[in-house]
């Protein structure tokens, strides 16, 4: 095996990815990007190692058969790429991932980041509630955004629990981010200012179409019920009981947003702008959910 360039390798890799039919959105969008991140982790070198200036950079055999099998493996298990580096990024920030928890990907890390609901908080925004925090990305996100705020994040699964206590862990928030497990808000008392929510939304029909990838998740983080909003219902009839008088629940639907408002056509709501578009997010005020 000749030596071969950087830029040629992951060119390779991206081909032999996208001839295998492999399904992305765990962090990538298209085989060159995942292609991109295989290597380069697998190399050692920075995810933001500028391609440009390694044109000329060589690799080994001994390196490209590492690479060959990385991407081999990508494709033969169809695990999304982030639980074969045991890593994924949201909104620039670092996080540990394996199976037991849901790659993180969450639109609301967005709004978090960009200060879209910050016209909903105050200096009495002291309490914030990560509900489905899975890895813990989001509670993590929520302590960052906001320094003076204490964040507890929630889940039903052990499992995930024990994967955000990693990342709390990593990024020293344990005096700021409390773990507890509730199946919903069950053994929660709050009361919250806010509450952020990525809950499973998928329908079913969503979850019969669902490539290998995604069926590498545990289903509980996705599967919403025939409609999506099996867990939605009762976090909306729950929620005020613990939220505070102002406070406001930030809820991601994905792409279920007919079933959304088929559910709760008088609900008030105010729809966030993401990349993703403006109907996969949306606010919801307390005053508003008591009106359900």
């Amino acid at each position: 095996m000749s030596a071969m360039t950087l830029p040629a390798l992951i060119e390779q890799a991206a081909k032999r990815l996208d001839a295998a039919g492999v399904a992305f959105g765990h962090g990538t969008q298209s085989a060159f990007d995942e292609a991109v991140w295989l290597v380069l982790w697998r190399l050692g070198l920075p995810l933001d190692t500028d391609l440009d200036e390694m044109a000329d950079q060589t690799v080994g055999a001994e390196q490209q058969a590492a690479c060959a099998a990385l991407i081999e493996e990508r494709i033969t298990t169809r695990k999304p790429a982030a639980y074969l580096t045991r890593e994924a990024w949201l909104q620039g920030v670092s996080f540990y991932i394996d199976e037991r928890a849901i790659v993180p990907r969450s639109l609301i890390a967005e709004v978090l980041a960009d200060g879209t609901i910050d016209a909903w908080l105050s200096d009495q925004t002291q309490q914030v509630l990560d509900l489905c925090t899975g890895n813990g990305s989001l509670a993590v996100l929520a302590a960052l955004a906001w320094p003076e705020v204490q964040v507890t994040g929630a889940d039903i699964s052990d499992d995930a629990l024990a994967v955000a206590a990693i990342n709390v862990a990593r990024h020293e928030l344990g005096e700021r981010v409390t773990l507890v497990h509730s199946d919903g808000l069950s053994d929660l008392t709050g009361p919250y200012d806010l509450i952020v929510c990525n809950p499973p939304y998928v329908c079913q029909a969503s979850m019969d179409a669902l490539p290998a990838e995604y069926r590498a998740e545990p289903e509980l983080a996705l599967a919403g019920g025939q409609d999506g909003m099996d867990f939605v219902r009762q976090l909306l009839q729950t929620a005020p009981s613990r939220m505070s008088e102002d406070a406001v629940l930030v809820l991601e639907i994905g792409n279920e947003v007919e079933h959304f408002i088929t559910a709760f056509p008088e609900l008030e709501v105010a729809w966030l702008d993401t990349s993703a578009g403006d109907d996969q997010v949306l606010l919801i005020t307390r005053q508003a959910l008591l009106s359900l």
